[in-house]
């Protein structure tokens, strides 16, 4: 697939954007601040969040599906996951669990953060040390992009979940490197505005990882 469509995926995401533009702002606000309030408990905190955040963050998959079916974006599908057969709900978590796993190791090298104990260190993590474990988050996400789409739109079990979404990244290396470029660059605009942002960089993710499972996997 050519590259190209990582730039379509991004077009489309606005058009789903522009159907609930405060309700995926909202979705994207209460993330945040559900994230921020855990992160403050040291330890059991921010790990009751990377069970809880990864199925928060599926409300916005759930608004964009709602808005490409010509309806709107609903706060309520922030908490759309808790029909989902729990195989599907634990794809998703493991999913997140992988990604935080890697963020936490690059964290601990180049700066010496301890992603558990966050708020225990002096020292402010650096700009590389930022960039780096943000990058490698998304970089070690790309695989694991259509997990939750297998998992809770398609009713993938587990592994079959996680086999799809490695092998359709597998296929499309190129189109999916350049989304993460985007995803990242988004992401670093958004802390670089003191994290309002991410309010758009959020939502707008989401959307455009929502029409790129749509057109690699031809979904109507």
């Amino acid at each position: 697939m050519p590259t190209a469509h990582a730039t379509a995926w991004y077009a489309e995401a606005m058009r789903l954007w522009k159907r609930g533009p405060v309700v995926f702002t909202l979705l994207a606000l209460i993330i945040l601040a559900v994230n921020l309030l855990l992160n403050l408990l040291p330890v059991a905190g921010t790990a009751v969040a990377q069970l809880v955040l990864p199925l928060l963050e599926c409300g916005l998959l759930y608004a964009c599906l709602a808005a490409d079916r010509g309806g709107r974006p609903r706060l309520s599908h922030l908490f759309a996951f808790v029909a989902a057969p729990w195989r599907a709900q634990a794809a998703v978590v493991a999913a997140g669990l992988l990604i935080f796993a890697v963020q936490a190791l690059v964290a601990q090298t180049l700066g010496g953060i301890n992603l558990l104990t966050p708020a225990d260190t002096g020292d402010p993590i650096s700009g590389t040390a930022l960039v780096g474990t943000y990058a490698a988050g998304i970089a070690v996400s790309l695989p694991v992009t259509y997990v939750p789409f297998a998992a809770l739109f398609d009713g993938a079990g587990f592994r079959t979940a996680f086999a799809q979404s490695a092998e359709a990244f597998a296929r499309n290396l190129r189109p999916l490197a350049v989304f993460g470029a985007l995803s990242l660059a988004l992401l670093l605009v958004g802390l670089a505005t003191s994290g309002l942002g991410l309010l758009l960089a959020l939502p707008w993710s989401a959307a455009a990882s929502y029409a790129s499972w749509k057109d690699v996997f031809g979904v109507a």
